[in-house]
């Protein structure tokens, strides 16, 4: 998939998933031997998926999560495929039980094809995570090496890594990791040139497509956790107006194609 996709909306909720239970002897020294219930994704699917199927998976879950069915047209134009090519491919997840599609109306992901989104989804952040935060990569390196090795490694790998990394929950670029019990947050985000001017706003995510963007996004500071207000109405070029909180007095212009990169939510304190 080309780019990340950020949720609507931030409650935490059972998304479709299937996990198993374990349970498990632990022993700490100087500690009592107690038992951990250890929940973690179980495939639902026959066969392995390619990582074409993968990829498809995650791109009709962000098409769709809004509740609308993704079209054909749309996932095609996201995974940057010919349409003729995006047909034959939701023939065969279809018949694998993996989505629904209907003529004319798009196509939805089914349980088993929702929690193989989520379990590919999560590894693509966590290996995001590991590789800026013990691998030393930049924020903008990340995405394209994140795309190649989360088609290769395990689950078992993966936890491993979340273990390591103390169980994060965002990944660098600020967008939520689903737990492998399978939750995932999810909130009311707007990207920064929708948002309504003189609210107070906290950068929550910004896309990860891009490697110049995130650059650019960088040197102006507006990474997740800044808050940020708009001081005034768009320019004549699109550019919007901000003020940190840090330092309300200073005004900066950040150009439209970047502000539509940035995802943001109001803050209220």
């Amino acid at each position: 998939m080309q780019g990340q996709h950020y949720p609507d909306r931030f409650t935490v909720r059972p998304r479709a998933t299937h996990y198993q239970s374990l349970l498990k002897t632990t022993h700490c020294p100087g500690r009592s031997t107690h038992l951990v219930i250890e929940h973690k994704f179980t495939s639902m699917v026959a066969r392995p998926l390619s990582p074409s199927a993968e990829d498809y998976l995650k791109a009709i879950y962000g098409l769709s999560e809004n509740g609308e069915a993704a079209s054909t047209s749309a996932i095609a134009e996201s995974l940057d495929i010919q349409p003729p090519s995006v047909t034959e491919m939701i023939k065969r997840l279809a018949e694998a039980g993996l989505l629904e599609h209907e003529l004319h109306r798009g196509v939805r992901l089914t349980r088993p094809g929702e929690v193989e989104a989520l379990r590919i989804m999560r590894r693509h952040r966590i290996l995001e995570t590991y590789l800026c935060e013990r691998l030393g990569y930049s924020w903008h390196d990340v995405h394209q090496e994140a795309e190649r090795l989360e088609h290769a490694v395990s689950d078992h790998l993966i936890e491993q890594m979340s273990l390591a990394l103390g169980a994060p929950s965002h990944d660098p670029h600020g967008a939520p990791i689903p737990t492998k019990m399978g939750t995932i947050e999810e909130t009311d985000l707007v990207t920064l040139n929708d948002a309504p001017t003189g609210t107070r706003l906290r950068i929550r995510a910004v896309r990860d497509e891009d490697p110049d963007g995130l650059r650019s996004i960088a040197e102006e500071g507006l990474t997740p956790g800044k808050l940020v207000t708009i001081s005034g109405e768009a320019a004549s070029d699109g550019s919007i107006r901000i003020s940190f909180d840090t330092d309300s007095e200073v005004e900066r212009s950040v150009p439209p194609e970047l502000a539509k990169q940035i995802y943001v939510v109001s803050d209220h304190r």
